[in-house]
């Protein structure tokens, strides 16, 4: 019997299905061996939406889904904390949204989706500054807001993963720490993405020192990978629509053999943390974008979604993590055997 720590494998769906259905999504998922996803965008009954625009009669229809195909929900890929901090025209196109408004609203619905959909995770992030300001002069408000949206989120009895990406307030994994010392709640974890590091053009070192400052906080992974352009000047910001080399976890920049050798350390602990709070165990999640990504959300294709898989599971294979995707035995459950 192997030794090694084990993790769950999931996936964004909607990176794998072209027409983004949940049936192509689910079909998608279980031939490729998952059990778990996120749900970000979805086609339930003849119109793509974002899983926060979900009616009653689709959510129920979804869950349906999941049990015809052996799927549970990982997290809810929501969109919380994309929007501007503060109310100011800084050139961009994220908008602003009132915060008391935002909390009884966007808020509150993603903590209705996590419940409605079985899941005690749900994925947001840490708000846009001002472009052109320092990320840092802006923590001490984050965490206010940050706070607010944790406290109802235990209130709904959920957990907050909060995401590292460039341009947010939380950028960087020193940035990710401290508003996760500052909020201070077993209710939020961090969620650590190297793509969206190394996307910034750092190093594989640098990659790592972003991942070793965050690592206690962390409470679970995307699993993105980026390949660095040498021609690409470094502005210090991340143009949304110039990403267009995302790589497979075992080719790019982050260097995720050297940070999962790393996290395999910390997996048996974590496990237990997660599975105190009610989830499952710790999760290593698909999110690719290797045929395109941006702002809210990207895609791979059935193919580039089972290219992604196939290459972390290289890398976990080689740094002795276990996982397990579905064999015969669970075709023998599901017959009854």
């Amino acid at each position: 019997m192997s030794q090694n720590p084990k993790v769950i494998l999931s996936a964004f769906a909607d990176e794998g299905a072209v027409s983004k259905t949940a049936i192509e999504q689910m079909a998608t998922l279980s031939a490729l061996g998952l059990e778990y996803y996120s749900p970000r965008f979805v086609d339930v009954s003849g119109e793509v939406k974002n899983v926060m625009a979900l009616t009653k009669q689709e959510i129920k229809k979804l869950n349906k889904l999941h049990a015809d195909y052996g799927m549970h929900v990982t997290s809810i890929g929501s969109p919380i904390g994309k929007v501007k901090l503060l109310d100011v025209d800084d050139g961009s196109h994220n908008k602003f949204v009132p915060f008391k408004k935002y909390l009884a609203t966007d808020v509150k619905t993603a903590i209705d989706r996590a419940n409605q959909l079985d899941t005690k995770l749900i994925r947001g992030f840490s708000f846009y500054h001002p472009a052109g300001t320092d990320p840092a002069e802006h923590v001490d408000q984050a965490v206010d807001q940050l706070a607010q949206i944790v406290e109802a989120c235990a209130a709904g009895g959920v957990i907050f993963g909060l995401e590292v990406e460039a341009n947010l307030i939380g950028q960087n994994g020193r940035l990710l720490a401290e508003l996760s010392r500052k909020v201070n709640s077993p209710h939020m974890v961090c969620i650590f993405d190297g793509g969206n590091l190394a996307c910034q053009n750092l190093t594989p070192v640098e990659c790592f020192d972003e991942y070793e400052a965050m690592r206690k906080h962390i409470g679970w992974m995307h699993i993105k990978d980026y390949a660095v352009d040498p021609s690409l000047s470094w502005t210090g910001v991340v143009d949304e629509e110039r990403l267009k080399n995302f790589v497979p976890a075992n080719v790019g920049d982050t260097g995720h053999e050297a940070i999962l050798r790393d996290f395999r350390a910390h997996i048996t602990k974590l496990d237990k943390k997660m599975k105190k709070l009610g989830v499952p165990g710790v999760f290593l999640e698909l999110e690719p974008h290797l045929k395109g990504g941006g702002q809210f959300g990207g895609f791979s294709g059935p193919d580039g979604l089972g290219v992604a898989c196939r290459g972390l599971c290289s890398v976990l294979d080689y740094v002795g993590i276990d996982y397990e995707l579905r064999g015969f035995e669970h075709i023998r459950t599901a017959r009854g055997f």
